[in-house]
C-alpha cells in the first residue's frame, strides 16, 4: 500500500501488459491522395512518437519526424526515415509530396486522437 492507501503496482512486464501500458497495433487508414486510394498504417502515440518529439527538440523537422515515426507498415516497421520526408535522402527524388504530407497528417490525428472526447462547449 501507498501513504495514501491505495495499492502499489509492481513495475513489471507483465503488470503493464495488464494496464494497457504498451501501444496497440497500428491502425490501417485509407487515404485518397489524387487518382490513388492507399492504405497506410498509423501507430498511435507510442515510445517511437516521443523519440521523433525529442529530436524535434534538438532541431529536426517537426512534421517530418511526426511522420517518420508514425507512419509504418501492417508490422510496425517505419516506411519512412525524416530524410526521406525531408528530400535529403535522395536529392533527385525530392521531398515528399505536400499534398501527401497533409494527407498523412490527418491520418495520424485521426488515430492519435481515436478514444478522446471533446470538451463541451458551455
Amino acid at each position: 500500500m501507498d501513504h495514501e492507501g491505495g495499492r502499489v503496482m509492481e513495475l513489471n512486464i507483465a503488470n503493464l501488459k495488464k494496464s494497457k501500458a504498451f501501444t496497440a497495433r497500428p491502425i490501417a487508414k485509407t487515404i485518397e491522395w489524387g487518382d490513388k486510394k492507399l492504405t497506410c498504417f498509423v501507430r498511435p502515440l507510442s515510445y517511437h512518437t516521443a523519440v521523433g518529439d525529442i529530436a524535434t527538440h534538438r532541431g529536426a523537422d517537426p512534421l517530418a519526424c511526426r511522420i517518420a515515426a508514425s507512419i509504418c507498415d501492417a508490422n510496425g516497421k517505419a516506411v519512412f526515415t525524416v530524410a526521406d520526408i525531408t528530400g535529403e535522402a535522395d536529392p533527385e527524388k525530392g521531398a515528399l509530396d505536400p499534398d501527401l504530407t497533409n494527407l498523412l497528417l490527418i491520418a495520424i490525428g485521426e488515430v492519435q486522437n481515436l478514444g478522446k472526447t471533446k470538451a463541451s462547449k458551455t
